[in-house]
This record gives structure tokens, sequence and C-alpha cells, in this order.
């Protein structure tokens, strides 16, 4: 066998999760997963408001799923975090009013940050390690502003 570096399991992790929107996938899921909770919450406050029964286990059940399909298939993340948001907004009407917002807003800013993600950006950079750079190559920003007012 080839010597290869070996890559511990949270590099590897940190790679995967690199490549896809994970946030936006793990908050969406996340959030269909705590209105389906408060569903079958044992409260005397849950509320029922719309449609009860299928729908209320329904739109949050496809939130779980729509979370699972963005983390596991980040070619489709636009239409599963656009079907997402709608099922999160749907849930206001069906599942104790998006699972007293917290489900709601968990759905909606996963949908929404799995609908920005961009696959092709460059990694980013914290600023220490910018200026290790820019130090390295010899290009500070202040000789460049120097360089190009004379």
């Amino acid at each position: 066998m080839p010597d290869r570096p070996r890559r511990g399991p949270r590099l590897a992790f940190r790679g995967w999760r690199a490549r896809r929107p994970f946030w936006g996938g793990l908050l969406l899921a996340l959030g269909g997963g705590e209105i389906l909770l408060t569903e079958k919450a044992s409260l005397k406050v849950v509320l029922h408001i719309g449609m009860q029964g299928l729908a209320g286990y329904l739109l949050p059940g496809l939130m779980v799923l729509l979370g699972l399909l963005i983390l596991f298939n980040p070619a489709q993340r636009l239409f599963y975090s656009i079907t997402g948001i709608l099922l999160s907004l749907g849930t206001w009407l069906t599942s104790n009013l998006g699972g007293f917002f917290i489900g709601l807003l968990l759905g909606a800013t996963g949908s929404c940050l799995a609908f920005g993600w961009l696959p092709d950006q460059e990694p980013r950079m914290s600023r220490r390690r910018r200026r290790k750079l820019e130090r390295a190559a010899g290009h500070t920003l202040g000789s460049e502003g120097v360089e190009g007012a004379a």
C-alpha cells in the first residue's frame, strides 16, 4: 500500500461539510423536527389552528426530508430550499403556529442559507492567515497605495 497521509475523522468531516450547504440543511431538518415534537407534546397549551391531522405531520416531515436531501444531494439545493421555505411558512397554519415560531424560524433560516450557498466560492481565510500570505508575497496594503499614488 502506498504511504499517504491519513486524515482524521474530524478533518474528513470538515471537508465533507465544506462541499455542501451544511448549516442550511441542518437548520431546516431541525426546524421540521421541532415542529414534529410540538405536535406530539402533551401540553394543554398546544394550539391546533387550521387543517388538523395529516397536514400537521406531513409538512414538518417533508421539512426534515428536504433538510437531509440538501445535505446529501447539494446539486438540487435551489429546488429543495424553495420548497423548504414554502413548507416552513405553511406550518404557520397547520402545526401549532409553526412549532410556536421556533420551528418556522429555523426552517426559514435554513432554507435561506441553503439557497444562498455558492459551491464555487473560495474558502474563507482568517485575517491573520491573509496577512501572513501577504507578508510572504511582499505585498502589503500600505505599499500598494503608495505606489499607486506616485
